[in-house]
This record gives structure tokens, C-alpha cells and sequence, in this order.
């Protein structure tokens, strides 16, 4: 069967058609919990995000700096898959191999292909949780691959479109970080002194101890 599909590697189409058929004949429950985590994954990224600058009321201003930066890398990263999207208009997969069986539904014609954004955004979202919490070091990139692997495995991207969208996330996000670092961690230290940003920047700090004679 010729996979040859303008503007998609040969190989990445070929691939794509294993990964499918190798969903197809996974059993249901699987299939099921595949679709559910494609979506899950960037949720449960976001929410580590979240711990990780609850963590880092108890740090210090570049700590916190990072983790009030973290969201806007992983931002710039969406919004800059999403401009590359509408730029190429390249076609899902499911639109022209009519013969694959997806696990979920194929996007409408419209939201096209690559990168993919759910790898970026997984992407620089692993690559800003590290930068912010190093215990996540191995957690975090395993989320960001299992959520590329899941775009192909449920149908709706080739392999070449989750490999840009990892890419694209894991180079945009170190650059964010880096370029605003410094600026953000001298208004984190100057936000830490007014009172009423106190709760949301720091932790409230026991009175030290009365000095002895």
C-alpha cells in the first residue's frame, strides 16, 4: 500500500500507520484511556506548575521568578505552534488516509497538523517544571514524550508533527526563562516587599527568636 502523501515524510506516514493499527487492536480499555490522557497530560503538567510556585513561596526571588515565568514560556510556546500552524496548513492525517481507524475523533478541517500543540505546550511545560523544581527531572520529560506518542497512538498527528511540537516547546521555553529571568527576579524582590502580594510571593515567616542576654 503507497503511503506517499504530499508535504509528509514517507517515513513518518508509515509510522503513523503502525501506531494506528497498533491502537486498533489494543483492548478498549486502553483505547479509552488514551483518549482521555492525550487531554489529561497538559492538565496535569499545569497543575505541577501550580505546586511548583506554591513551592517556591518558600524560595527565593529567582526561584519565584521562574515559577511566575514558567506559565508564560509554555503561552509563547502555544501561541508560537499555533502561528506556525496557520502559516504551513498542513493536513491531518485522518483528513486523507480514509483506511486508518483513529481512536479519536479527527479535528475538523481547519485545525491543522503541525506542530503539533499539545506536544509543544507538553514540551515546554516539562522543560519549565525542571527549570523550577529539578525533582521533577525525570518525571516531566516522560509527560512531555507520553503526550507526543498519544497524538500519533489516538489518530490525530504524524510522528513529524509531535517531533516539531516537542522541539519547537523545548527550545522556546529555555529561551523565555533566560531572556526574562533577571527582569522578573528584581520585580519578584520589589512586589515581596508590599504586604498585599505577600500571600501570593512568600510564605509568612515565624518572628525570630528573642536574642539572648
Amino acid at each position: 500500500m503507497g503511503t506517499e502523501i504530499e508535504d509528509v515524510p514517507d517515513i513518518s506516514a508509515e509510522w503513523y500507520r503502525e501506531v494506528t493499527a497498533f491502537a486498533r487492536d489494543t483492548p478498549e480499555w486502553v483505547r479509552d484511556a488514551a483518549e482521555v490522557a492525550t487531554d489529561a497530560v497538559p492538565a496535569i503538567l499545569f497543575a505541577l506548575l501550580v505546586f511548583g510556585w506554591w513551592r517556591a513561596r518558600r524560595g527565593d526571588d529567582r526561584r519565584m521568578a521562574l515559577a511566575l515565568l514558567a506559565p508564560v514560556a509554555v503561552v509563547v510556546a502555544y501561541l508560537t505552534s499555533e502561528g506556525i500552524k496557520s502559516l504551513m496548513r498542513l493536513r491531518r492525517p485522518c483528513w486523507d488516509l480514509a483506511d486508518v481507524v483513529t481512536v479519536a475523533p479527527c479535528p475538523p478541517y481547519g485545525d491543522w497538523s503541525l506542530p503539533s500543540n499539545h506536544a509543544t505546550f507538553a514540551a515546554a511545560g516539562a522543560v519549565a517544571l525542571v527549570a523550577l523544581w529539578r525533582g521533577t527531572a525525570v518525571a516531566a520529560p516522560v509527560l512531555a514524550l507520553l503526550e507526543a506518542f498519544s497524538r500519533v497512538f489516538v489518530g490525530v498527528h504524524y510522528p513529524h508533527d509531535v517531533a516539531a511540537g516537542l522541539l519547537l516547546g523545548a527550545v522556546t521555553a529555555p529561551v523565555v526563562l533566560l531572556a526574562l529571568r533577571n527582569p522578573a527576579t528584581a520585580l519578584v524582590a520589589a512586589m515581596r516587599r508590599r504586604p498585599a502580594l505577600t500571600a501570593l510571593l512568600a510564605t509568612a515567616r515565624p518572628p525570630a527568636p528573642p536574642r539572648g542576654r
